[in-house]
Formats: structure tokens, C-alpha cells, sequence
């Protein structure tokens, strides 16, 4: 039965990694009762951009991506 096969794997894992796979069970459960999300499509944003977008950034703001 595979739930033996699960119980069998995790007694193998040491002690201080149980958090790990715990996280792991917990957000992959969690993720199962979520309506699939369809892909993204790729494709232009709606609307028109100042030219201001088009401007270089003052050094002082390239400096801070820096």
C-alpha cells in the first residue's frame, strides 16, 4: 500500500529535517482544495504610457538598483 511506502520514507528522515517535510505535505495539501489558475498569457498591457517612461532614471535612482 503506498501510505505504508510514505510512513517508511519519513522514518528514514532525520529528526531535524521533519519541519522540511512537513512544509512540504502541509502546502502541497493546501494547493490541492485551489481551482487550477489558467496559464498566463503573454501579451501588451492595456492603456497608453507617459513619455516620462521613456526618460532615463536620475543616477541618484540607477544608484539605488545598484
Amino acid at each position: 500500500m503506498l501510505i505504508q511506502k510514505v510512513v517508511k520514507e519519513l522514518q528514514d528522515i532525520p529528526e531535524d529535517r521533519l519541519a522540511e517535510i512537513y512544509d512540504l505535505i502541509h502546502y502541497f495539501r493546501l494547493g490541492l482544495g485551489k481551482k487550477p489558475q489558467p496559464p498566463r498569457q503573454p501579451g501588451l498591457i492595456a492603456g497608453d504610457v507617459d513619455d516620462a517612461f521613456f526618460e532615463p532614471l536620475p543616477e541618484t535612482e540607477l544608484q539605488r538598483w545598484e
